[in-house]
């Protein structure tokens, strides 16, 4: 999928992020997230801060001059500690505005800048261009950690088609020692046919389901529901996710 086209995806995913934290009361946005020690404020205010770091890696890829994606992880999280508190209001405002610059600073963007290589904050390299895919799985699966109604089952089907191929193709790039219990496994979408083999011997065990059920599961947005595994037992537990992009891992 092209880049340019998930600019406009990204504003629709915002919009939806919107309105949900708009359906929320003051004491709902000071309630626990589906993320371990976070509320949903802190959800809402690391959309909006993941938009300015993404703003500057583009930034970056616009003036040659190295910006970091955030100055360092501490500061991240003490930026989303002060921010987690303030009203709907105040969040929805941060939420959409963040947005919108990055949006801006995506659509401006010369076209000899995107293939300029920048810097995640955990260090791998990528160009320019991939800033607008991390930001589409930021957007959506943090929407789903709002723990507010949306789950991987409203997901759109144009972030599923990517995102699930995506994933299955950095997993099959990851060394065994990142894959966890998924060492060793076959997994196949079994809509598209992709599969990611993770060092599956003959007779190996395996995983499948839809694109959909496996990003859910492999995101650790969903418990696994609509996957199975050969031979029967308990779904192993996905390594973190997202992962370092196939085609640019060191």
């Amino acid at each position: 999928m092209d880049w340019r086209d998930v600019i406009d995806e990204l504003d629709a995913g915002t919009e939806r992020v919107v309105g949900t934290l708009g359906g929320l009361t003051e004491h709902d946005l000071r309630g626990p997230s589906a993320l371990p020690g976070w509320s949903r404020g802190h959800v809402a205010t690391h959309i909006a801060r993941n938009a300015d770091s993404l703003w500057n890696l583009l930034e970056w890829a616009r003036t040659g001059v190295e910006i970091p994606q955030y100055p360092s992880l501490e500061k991240r999280n003490a930026d989303l500690d002060a921010g987690a508190g303030r009203s709907g209001a105040e969040l929805i405002a941060d939420v959409r505005a963040t947005a919108a610059r990055f949006a801006e600073q995506a659509r401006t963007l010369p076209e000899d800048a995107w293939n300029t290589p920048v810097e995640a904050l955990t260090g791998w390299r990528h160009p320019a261009w991939y800033t607008v895919f991390r930001r589409w799985n930021e957007v959506e699966a943090h929407h789903v950690d709002l723990a507010a109604g949306y789950g991987a089952a409203d997901w759109p089907e144009s972030y599923v088609r990517w995102s699930a191929a995506a994933t299955l193709a950095d997993m099959a790039a990851l060394p065994a020692k990142q894959l966890g219990e998924l060492a060793g496994y076959r997994i196949t979408a079994t809509d598209s046919g992709e599969s990611a083999d993770l060092g599956r011997a003959p007779g190996g065990p395996e995983a499948s389901g839809s694109g959909r059920a496996l990003l859910g599961w492999l995101s650790g947005r969903t418990d696994g529901s609509g996957v199975s595994v050969r031979p029967d037992g308990p779904l192993p537990v996905p390594p973190p996710w997202p992962h370092a992009p196939a085609g640019f891992q060191p």
